[in-house]
């Protein structure tokens, strides 16, 4: 594992065109300690690791392989029902969960004539399908209308609320970008 670290803060210095003196310079590391570093021949403690990071413009996770997670498959019977802070409505995870993914599926129940959180703007994009029920979806003050069988699909950077209208609960699929969990 340490000569994995070593070989990518070597390989990431050379493509970024700095020398070991230009990482001391920016880490404050001494030369020859980072030379020891990429040789393999020192250990690493993780602020040292941190500094080398910052000063290649990359995160910490770069330098270790995640463990490879592939469960592609959700099973209904392994879905748990939980609420966010702030929303009165009801969520189930129905992402798979590998290294690569980009989305984040959820099912939401709305409890009837509720407002589901607060309206908000984030980066990403949203797509909901709207199972039972209907969903008023309002975006920059515009309202629309999404029955069971509708789907809407908009920037999550546009200022927007979901609000239940109905005496029953509405339940509907959310896919989100970025990842939330």
């Amino acid at each position: 594992m340490i000569s994995e670290i070593a070989e990518k803060i070597h390989n990431l210095r050379k493509k970024n065109n700095l020398t070991l003196k230009d990482l001391s310079k920016k880490t404050g590391l001494s030369v020859s300690f980072l030379s020891q570093i990429e040789n393999g021949s020192s250990s690493l403690a993780i602020t040292s690791l941190k500094k080398i990071a910052d000063a290649l413009n990359v995160t910490m996770n770069y330098f270790f392989t995640p463990p490879e997670i592939n469960n592609f498959l959700v099973n209904s019977s392994n879905t748990k029902v939980f609420k966010l802070e702030g929303s009165n409505s009801e969520y189930s995870r129905i992402s798979g969960d590998f290294f690569s993914r980009k989305l984040e599926a959820m099912l939401i129940t709305i409890p009837p004539e509720q407002m589901h959180g607060s309206t908000f703007s984030h980066p990403g994009e949203e797509f909901v399908y709207v199972l039972e029920g209907t969903l008023i979806v309002t975006l920059n003050k515009e309202e629309y209308i999404v029955n069971a069988g509708d789907s809407i699909q908009y920037p999550s950077t546009v200022l927007h609320s979901w609000f239940n209208p109905i005496k029953e609960p509405t339940r509907l699929i959310s896919v989100v970008t970025p990842l939330i969990f």
